[in-house]
């Protein structure tokens, strides 16, 4: 298992210093753990807490952001975000799934890498497990698969992901990333609990869905979201209230869907 962890210091080592943008926020990220934990299948499950604690998924969900000041992943930063041009056709969206583009984050290339090294984990004799290593992959997958679906983390790179977009939010000083990656979440002043369980219950009809959907269909969903998003600032009057009324529910069912799919991949991986 040396060879796996190794393989995880190659991959730190690869990526370039990039911005330090933190994605969904604590609380978002927390809800899109909560609404995975609460899909997985049994085995899944089981596994998680054996190596994450109970429902430690959640509890984690936060620390590759958190560690981005550590020396222990110094080159992480663009593992959280895979930025685009703008007016790109669907063709040159989809393909970036499958030939990752060579500047503007590592998003993909991250995720492609860590679920190949969680998979493994998985068929190596126990005893060449390394705890450590296995309970860091599976903390940067849970964090990740939430970044994948965060509409400014695969956003302009001419703006670095609507960090450079300012605008105000009643009133303050912000930036477009700011409000996608915290404020609209924050708006809705509910717990993470609260949050996932409400999620849950409002798109319980769409979950089979989304479980069906390839990648691709969804990036480029995504994709199509963040471009709606950047074409409402340039007519956006500047009310707060306005925009949270038009981009909650956007917001909302992005969480969700990076929900399902995290617990689809774990329940994939862990049959």
């Amino acid at each position: 298992m040396r060879r796996i962890y190794y393989f995880l210091i190659i991959l730190v080592c690869a990526c370039m210093y990039s911005m330090p943008a933190l994605s969904w926020g604590q609380k978002g990220h927390r809800v899109i753990a909560k609404i995975a934990y609460d899909n997985l299948s049994r085995k899944a499950k089981k596994q998680m807490d054996r190596v994450l604690g109970k429902q430690g998924m959640i509890y984690w969900a936060n620390w590759p952001d958190e560690i981005k000041s550590d020396t222990i992943y110094p080159k992480s930063y663009d593992w959280h975000f895979q930025d685009f041009d703008g007016g790109l056709s669907d063709e040159t969206v989809v393909d970036a799934l499958t030939h990752y583009p060579k500047e503007g984050g590592n998003l993909f290339r991250a995720m492609d890498s860590l679920v190949t090294v969680l998979k493994d984990y998985k068929t190596a004799a126990l005893k060449d497990r390394s705890a450590v290593g296995l309970e860091h992959t599976l903390r940067f997958i849970v964090h990740l698969s939430g970044d994948r679906y965060c509409p400014m983390h695969t956003a302009h790179m001419d703006d670095r992901g609507g960090n450079d977009v300012k605008m105000k939010w009643f009133k303050q000083d912000t930036r477009l990333h700011t409000v996608w990656d915290e404020k609209l979440v924050d708006s809705q002043g509910y717990s993470y609990t609260e949050y996932a369980e409400k999620l849950e219950a409002e798109y319980a009809g769409e979950k089979k869905v989304i479980e069906a959907m390839s990648e691709a269909e969804l990036l480029l969903q995504n994709y199509h979201l963040t471009e709606a998003i950047y074409a409402y600032q340039q007519g956006w009057d500047g009310n707060t209230y306005h925009y949270i009324y038009r981009w909650h529910q956007p917001m909302e069912k992005q969480l969700y869907i990076a929900g399902i799919r995290l617990a689809k991949l774990l329940n994939e991986i862990y049959k």
